[in-house]
Order: C-alpha cells, then sequence, then structure tokens
C-alpha cells in the first residue's frame, strides 16, 4: 500500500473518530460544566422621592445575584465556628434585624456588654458599631466572624467550608464572576444585601406623603410637635428621614463610665461616653434599648430624657436642663410622644420576604 492510500485511510480514521467525539452525549459526573458567562443584574433599588441618594461604593454595586448570595451567607450558619449561628441570630427581622435580649449570647455561651444595632437603612451610614470602629459595611461584616464572643471562627476555616459547599462557588461565580471565595468578596456580598434592608413604609411615611389622604391623630401630631421642637429637643439627634444624625453623641446616661464608648477608637478623652445615636425607626419594635439595652420600655427611654439625665464632663450640649435631669415632660407629653414614635413602625419591613431567610 502506497503512502497516499496511507494518508487517505488515516484521514477518513480522524474524521470518524471526530464525528464520534461530537455525537457522544455529556457525562456530567466526568466532563466538567460548561460555565455560563459572567453578567450580573443590576439591581433596581426603589426609594421614595424624599430619602436620600443612596451611597453605594463604586467597586461593590448593587446586584440581584450579589443581594442574593449576601441574603444566603446571612442567614447560613456556615460562617460560625459550630455552624450553629448565623447573622441573623443577633439581627432578627421581626425585631428590626436586631435582638432582643440585652445581650447577644455567642456560640460558646459568652454574652457581650452592648445591645445588638438594628440593621435598618443602615446604607446610608460609614461608621459602624456604637463605637464607630468599622467604616463601611464592607468592613463590619468581617468582625462578627472572628470575634470570640460572637461567632468565633477564623475567615481561613470559613472560606474553606464555603469552597467544599456544593452551592457557594457558582453563586460567589454568578455574583463576582469568580469562583475563588475570598473573606473580602463574601463580606461585600452581605453588605450588598444589608444596603437594600430599608425601612420606608411607616404611617409616619404615609402620612407626610403628598395627597396620601392619612392624617396624625391628636396626640400623635402633638407628639410630632414635641420631637420636632425645643420642648423635646428629639430632632437634633434623630432628625432627617432617616431619624439618626449618624453621629457620636454623650446623651447623659451616667456620670462615671464603664464603657468609655468612641474615646475606646479615637483615643480622645473627649469622646468618652459617646455612642453612635441609633435611628428611631422601628423603634418600638427595638427593645431594649441604649448601648447597654438598660432600659426595656419606650416609657422608661422617654423617663430618662425628662428627668433622668446625669452629668459629666462630656455630656453632649444638646442635653437640655441637666441640672433638673432633662426636659421636664408632663405625663400628657410622654403620652403623646410615645404616640408619634408608633408612627414610626413599619410592619412591611420585619415581614417582607425579600429580606427574610432563603433556607
Amino acid at each position: 500500500m502506497n503512502r497516499y492510500n496511507l494518508l487517505i485511510i488515516g484521514i477518513i480514521m480522524l474524521c470518524s473518530l471526530l464525528a464520534c467525539q461530537k455525537d457522544k452525549p455529556i457525562n456530567p459526573s466526568v466532563d466538567p460544566p460548561i460555565e455560563a458567562p459572567y453578567s450580573p443584574t443590576p439591581y433596581n433599588l426603589e426609594l421614595p422621592d424624599n430619602f436620600l441618594l443612596p451611597d453605594i461604593p463604586a467597586d461593590n454595586p448593587l446586584t440581584v445575584e450579589g443581594v442574593d448570595l449576601g441574603k444566603r451567607l446571612f442567614y447560613d450558619p456556615i460562617l460560625s465556628g459550630d455552624n450553629t449561628q448565623s447573622c441573623a441570630t443577633c439581627h432578627q427581622q421581626a425585631f428590626s434585624f436586631t435582638d432582643p435580649d440585652q445581650f447577644s449570647l455567642g456560640i460558646d455561651g459568652l454574652r457581650g456588654t452592648r445591645n445588638a444595632m438594628q440593621i435598618t437603612n443602615i446604607m446610608w451610614t460609614q461608621h459602624l458599631f456604637w463605637d464607630g470602629r468599622a467604616i463601611g459595611l464592607e468592613q463590619q461584616a468581617l468582625e462578627p466572624v472572628e470575634n470570640p464572643i460572637e461567632m468565633h471562627e477564623t475567615w481561613v476555616n470559613a472560606i474553606e467550608e464555603l469552597t467544599a459547599n456544593k452551592d457557594y462557588p457558582t453563586l460567589f461565580y454568578k455574583a463576582f464572576g469568580s469562583k475563588n471565595i475570598t473573606k473580602e468578596l463574601a463580606a461585600k456580598a452581605i453588605a450588598q444585601f444589608e444596603r437594600i434592608l430599608i425601612s420606608k413604609d411607616t404611617k409616619y411615611d404615609k402620612t407626610i406623603a403628598a395627597g396620601s389622604g392619612l392624617f396624625f391623630t391628636d396626640e400623635e401630631l402633638n407628639g410630632f410637635d414635641i420631637f420636632n421642637t425645643e420642648r423635646g429637643d428629639c430632632f437634633h439627634c434623630h432628625g432627617s428621614i432617616l431619624f439618626t444624625d449618624n453621629s457620636f453623641h454623650n446623651n447623659g446616661l451616667d456620670s462615671t463610665f464603664m464603657d468609655i464608648g468612641l474615646a475606646m477608637i479615637s483615643g480622645k478623652e473627649n469622646d468618652t461616653g459617646k455612642f453612635k445615636t441609633p435611628t428611631l425607626r422601628n423603634i418600638a419594635l427595638t427593645a431594649p434599648y441604649m448601648h447597654d439595652g438598660r432600659f426595656q420600655t419606650l416609657e422608661e427611654v422617654i423617663d430618662f430624657y425628662s428627668e433622668g439625665l446625669q452629668n459629666s464632663n462630656t455630656i453632649d450640649p444638646l442635653m437640655k436642663n441637666v441640672h433638673k435631669g432633662g426636659i421636664q415632660l408632663t405625663a400628657a407629653e410622654k403620652s403623646d410622644l410615645l404616640a408619634f414614635l408608633h408612627t414610626l413602625t413599619d410592619t412591611t419591613f420585619t415581614t417582607n420576604p425579600e429580606f427574610s431567610t432563603p433556607f
């Protein structure tokens, strides 16, 4: 057989082999899956006209895939040392994403010394925790995992578990275009989910909307006036549509301090006793109150500002009539102020399935 015939036979055999390979069905147990192209979907964030523009980092835009991944990580106990606790353990939706316990219980049965802050409209603040030690949600999301009295895990172990999970590599790829899971990407996803936790559907919001046809009761309207005037003097720290100035104040809780608050981070003596101003949205659902959860009811909180202030070297000048203990509200004024605070409750927020566990 000459070389020409051998060449023809070889070509025929090669074509037959290629045809067989083309028709060969894919075996999922052997053949690697064909990866869909990375194409995240922008998340449509709907805000009322009177809300502030969203504050979203350029390197972590909101996407449907990122938010979905963040929600799963927020509710998954895989990030804790013994796989029993998640972010949602201490930030429960029914309580506006805070903890009804004075101090949250960690996986080792240890308790902290501060009440869990609520995660509501958190997108509009940069300084997180009561003492402001984290700058931005991405940084904040990193801390609880390795905190020894909270989730008590290492990020190295958490990443190993996420990587070994059958779902997470694909979910990270869909969210960020990479199956290489890192703590930074995990924190970005959690931050994306937390940014959509927006409360905007209270009686207050409906009443102030033009043409809503909804009105405050006489008690609520009087409470509104007390809140927004020097009589109650609440608006200085809890003004704006967010009901917080996102700043730090010594509000007269103590004359001496076991917990020095912001001063622990800043190192400045004049920051002693200053803590982050919490939002008053859903305040009726977030007991107990103050950084250490010392007050169980809103009535106690109002009584404190009325006649319970304690003087100290760093007390905020906004705290009026300190020598009298506070603003000295009458019983009727206290009742009206309480009625107004209840108009800040948003039950659609605490029941919204978009914010609920995916498991």
